[in-house]
């Protein structure tokens, strides 16, 4: 293999926790459908004042924004999420820092959960529901994992900036 073309050790640590990823995802997907029979929208599992399982058969992107169009929905967004997937996992593949590790995993492996989802059933099954504490979007594991991914990769990116900023006020005196 070509040095251009090698894996890093924290790539290999991204694709596996992409892998963990798609598989807790598709399995909890499949437990609430089949496991749970929630085999309909609306279906509903009350489990606290804050916390419920809801089905949602989201044909939009994350939290259901972008809305239904149709085969675009469907195909569109699957290829826009395989296309992310793999630009993501060419950065993954080169990366040495062990946070970005993390933070390219889960985006794979949510943007994949989610893609398979769409090229199956033609919609993603999202379930969680944290309505009760005013979160008013139901998702499931691979949006949470995009969402903390995304998350953590703008830390990694704006944080520096922003300790530097503040050593310098701190040294300047202000």
């Amino acid at each position: 293999m070509e040095a251009s073309k090698a894996i890093t050790r924290q790539g290999w640590t991204a694709f596996a926790l992409a892998a963990a990823v798609i598989v807790f995802d598709q399995l909890t997907k499949l437990w609430v459908v089949h496991g749970l029979g929630m085999t309909r929208p609306g279906n509903k599992i009350e489990l606290s004042p804050i916390f419920d399982l809801t089905m949602v058969w989201n044909r939009g992107v994350s939290f259901g924004f972008a809305g239904d169009h149709g085969a675009l929905s469907r195909w569109g967004f699957t290829i826009f999420a395989l296309i992310v997937a793999a630009v993501v996992g060419d950065w993954a593949r080169r990366n040495t820092k062990p946070s970005l590790a993390i933070c390219f995993g889960l985006l794979m492996g949510g943007a994949i959960g989610n893609a398979i989802d769409r090229f199956r059933l033609g919609y993603v099954v999202d379930f969680l529901d944290f309505s009760g504490a005013y979160f008013p979007w139901v998702f499931n594991i691979a949006d949470a994992a995009i969402t903390v991914g995304a998350v953590f990769i703008l830390y990694e990116a704006f944080w520096p900036l922003v300790r530097e900023r503040l050593e310098s006020a701190r040294v300047r005196g202000n």
